[in-house]
């Protein structure tokens, strides 16, 4: 039976930059937020590619699950299932 801590979700969640045509991938426990935050060009990483638009996310009940899964989806496997997995959407671009 879960716990209460288990209603906490994070998030995994893929970026797509129409600005240079490519991804970013990240990971949070607030994903409306952190879209927001993104959007309004506060983060580092990804002000200089706006606009954006989230194509992709995934919610699990651990941090530590959805840190790992980031850390796949940034990998070499991670970009061909994420290639896979986003098919329609990359065809119809």
């Amino acid at each position: 039976m879960p716990n209460s801590k288990s209603t906490v979700n994070h998030y995994v969640y893929v970026l797509y930059s129409t600005a240079d045509y490519g991804f970013y991938t990240g990971y949070t426990s607030n994903l409306r937020q952190r879209y927001s935050q993104h959007q309004q060009g506060k983060s580092f990483a990804t002000k200089s590619r706006l606009p954006l638009k989230l194509v992709y996310y995934e919610a699990g009940l651990s941090w530590k699950d959805a840190r790992a899964r980031e850390k796949y989806l940034k990998s070499g496997p991670g970009k061909r299932y994420l290639k896979n997995r986003l098919q329609n959407y990359l065809t119809n671009l």
